[in-house]
């Protein structure tokens, strides 16, 4: 019986000690800062959101040719309400630190990030299968 009270009581203290350590290494200042950024990040989103409307009419028109001037402005303002609502939501819980530890929750994290046009790397790949196939 005392065998398994000292079992006990000895699984109970490594459990409750181990997660002391780790909260020891958060310093109270870095928390603050992030938890700032995540109010600041959300409320900018909040109010630039409407910026999507024409990002995405220019992005899609850009990548999709004239098509894209007929998709991007509806999904300008299907991004319009996402980033609305995204900033709305980190900036009422900046205080929590999800998702992972304070990160943005949208990609990019701001509408005026993400306006460079995307890597074509299907060339790189047809010459490296040429090279490949070279005897």
């Amino acid at each position: 019986m005392k065998s398994i009270l000292l079992l006990s009581l000895l699984v109970s203290f490594f459990a409750l000690s181990a997660p002391l350590p780790a909260s020891a290494d958060q310093q109270p200042e870095m928390i603050a800062e992030k938890m700032a950024t995540k109010f600041t990040r959300g409320v900018a989103n909040t109010f630039t959101s409407l910026v999507e409307l024409p990002k995405q009419t220019y992005l899609t028109g850009r990548d999709r040719g004239p098509v894209g001037y007929v998709i991007g402005p509806i999904k300008g303002v299907g991004m319009t309400l996402y980033r609305g609502i995204i900033g709305i939501t980190e900036a009422l819980f900046c205080m929590v630190p999800q998702p992972g530890y304070y990160d943005p929750m949208i990609d990019p994290p701001y509408v005026w990030q993400g306006w460079e046009p995307k890597r074509d790397t299907s060339q790189s790949i047809t010459e490296e299968k040429k090279k490949g196939q070279e005897p």
